[in-house]
């Protein structure tokens, strides 16, 4: 008798987590979808630039806060807890409230 091969299939299991009867659905980069974000810009590289500028507006705003200053303007949508200036920039760009204009240079 010669030696036997045994080859292990693999088991892939997939799991739903549901809490209280709903899916957990994924937060963050995702929501707004990377799609519809890129409806508003020329390109990635556009949209990064776009929303990394205003995301250090929003952070230099809430900064200022302390300091007493109005220089930047605050968030233009609903902040949830512990939002992210990024996260809170992309969804203005999302829903339209911010424009951008390509520059000489």
């Amino acid at each position: 008798m010669g030696p036997e091969h045994v080859t292990a299939q693999p088991t892939l299991y997939l799991w739903e987590i549901t809490v209280s009867g709903t899916v957990a659905a994924p937060v963050g980069i995702t929501d707004p979808p990377i799609d519809r974000l890129l409806e508003r810009a020329d390109s990635k590289y556009a949209l990064v630039l776009f929303s990394a500028k205003r995301a250090r507006q929003i952070n230099a705003y809430y900064s200022q806060l302390n300091e007493g200053l109005l220089e930047y303007v605050g968030p233009l949508v609903d902040t949830r807890p512990q939002e992210k200036p990024l996260s809170i920039a992309m969804r203005e760009i999302d829903a339209g409230l911010l424009t951008s204009e390509a520059t000489e240079g």
